[in-house]
């Protein structure tokens, strides 16, 4: 029997993580023939990469020939950064100018991930030619990432965005989801931050908007550079989490807003939001209302099922 296989090609790096996982998906099941690719988590279903290796990243883009290439894969967790630079710069900063260059070699499009933290959080909301200044070590390799992507490949995009959350196999995959167990688990206070202005942004939409992007592109090669997206509920952790407890119809007493500045891991942005006009002008975006993506997220994190038997009985 014939198989159909698209004929547009996209390779996806860091396939095996959050947003990974939602721009294959999101690729798969819009025509095109996308391969991910991971390291530690990737067979059986995708290639295994390590991003380092570059005879292997030169490898793998000259046998499959990619039309556009998504650069998900990276350290994300500020506080690891922070503990371990040099690994966290060869892989957020090294490895992404070395994928720009052999995308440029095969002329292939490559969107660069990366993040709200390339600004210091003082004078929201930010534009893509707002200067940065990064405040952690995550937001200065990952500012550093876009120079490399950008020198090593004129042509390519850079994609900025927020904290994500989304479906997740372990509620430690996003900082938002991580919060859960302290919601359902009421019996005990929990103390939760009320200082930093977040938008929490669904990674379903961000693959969207990736797909988006790379459908205008192979049409208009004028299609790159500096792109932001981002949810646009204003919430902070503590407003997440009532609000996550309110979706589950669960307790919020328990939780306790805290207004002070944390003293404790990387600076962290007071308010780092990203002004979305420019790709909302090409016609592009999705957004997923915060509580509906996030009932979607942690419905088989629930405990308590009792409370589903209630609402669809």
């Amino acid at each position: 029997e014939d198989v159909h296989v698209p004929s547009r090609r996209v390779l996806i790096t860091g396939a095996t993580g959050l947003l990974g996982r939602a721009v294959f998906k999101e690729f798969n099941q819009n025509n095109w023939n996308a391969v991910g690719c991971g390291y530690r988590r990737a067979q059986p279903r995708f290639e295994q990469v390590n991003l380092l290796d570059c005879a292997a990243v030169h490898g793998i883009i000259h046998d499959f020939q990619p039309h556009v290439i998504v650069h998900c894969a990276a350290e994300r967790r500020p506080d690891v950064v922070e503990s371990q630079p040099d690994a966290a710069s060869q892989l957020n900063v090294a490895a992404s100018g070395n994928l720009a260059k052999e995308a440029a070699g095969v002329g292939a499009f490559l969107i660069y991930i990366s993040t709200d933290y390339v600004f210091d959080g003082t004078s929201p909301p930010y534009k893509e030619t707002d200067i940065p200044n990064p405040l952690n070590l995550y937001g200065k390799t990952k500012l550093e990432g876009e120079k490399a992507v950008l020198e090593n490949n004129e042509g390519a995009a850079v994609l900025r965005v927020p904290v994500l959350y989304g479906e997740v196999e372990r509620l430690e995959e996003s900082t938002v989801t991580v919060m859960f167990d302290k919601v359902q688990f009421s019996n005990k206070s929990a103390n939760m931050d009320h200082w930093q202005q977040r938008f929490p942004t669904n990674v379903k939409d961000v693959a969207a908007v990736c797909r988006q992007l790379a459908e205008k592109r192979m049409l208009d090669p004028s299609v790159k550079g500096t792109f932001h997206w981002s949810g646009n509920e204003q919430m902070t952790k503590y407003e997440m989490a009532c609000a996550i407890a309110d979706a589950f119809n669960l307790p919020s007493s328990h939780l306790r807003p805290i207004t002070d500045c944390p003293v404790v891991g990387a600076l962290r942005p007071r308010n780092a939001q990203l002004d979305c006009s420019k790709l909302e002008m090409l016609g592009i975006g999705q957004r997923t209302p915060f509580r509906a993506g996030i009932k979607e997220s942690l419905w088989p994190f629930l405990v308590d099922k009792r409370w589903r038997q209630t609402v669809f009985h």
